[in-house]
């Protein structure tokens, strides 16, 4: 079941589900807008190795934007903060944004309960695009948790996004055992 805006209002007053900063024009009927930070990030390396530590570069979206180009991966960030306790948050782009040929996550649009940080995008375009820090970008769906929650993200040693920032993480994949 996916939370209506009073349902993820009723969330947030409850503090099962925060945002940082939280502007009440950006709720939508069942979700809310998030907005590209003004962070971006490149892998240093043209081959990435999924057992090794990948570098990245970031660069900082100037006022006048971004242009974005075919064939690379840009790690990307929402200005927003979230935590979220007993709801799986989904993280979606918006529709005028994939008009416009973006796409904002190759595989990760779920979040797990007890996630407490901002969310890391994976860029990529079908053509050059200027993209602008503050856009909206995407929107956070919540879906209801049914049953108890044994390990929240938040308290688990080993996950691997848990320090704040308001950069894009790169893949910490080299930390798994494989």
């Amino acid at each position: 079941m996916i939370l209506s805006d009073k349902k993820i209002l009723e969330a947030i007053e409850k503090g099962e589900i925060v945002i940082e900063p939280f502007d009440r024009n950006c709720l939508g009927t069942n979700s809310y807008d998030v907005h590209l930070g003004k962070w971006l990030a490149l892998y240093v390396d043209e081959v990435l190795d999924a057992r090794k530590h990948n570098k990245i570069e970031y660069l900082e979206i100037p006022e006048e934007g971004y242009v974005l180009q075919p064939g690379k991966l840009y790690l990307g960030v929402t200005e927003e903060y979230t935590e979220t306790f007993g709801a799986v948050p989904f993280l979606e782009g918006k529709s005028s944004v994939g008009r416009l040929g973006i796409d904002i996550h190759a595989t990760a649009g779920k979040g797990d309960v007890g996630f407490c940080n901002t969310w890391t995008l994976e860029i990529s375009c079908t053509q050059p695009v200027r993209v602008y820090r503050g856009m909206p970008i995407g929107q956070l769906i919540y879906f209801a948790v049914e049953g108890d929650i044994e390990r929240l993200y938040n308290k688990k040693k080993d996950a691997k996004y848990n320090t704040r920032t308001d950069k894009p993480v790169e893949s910490m994949m080299w930390k798994n055992k494989f």
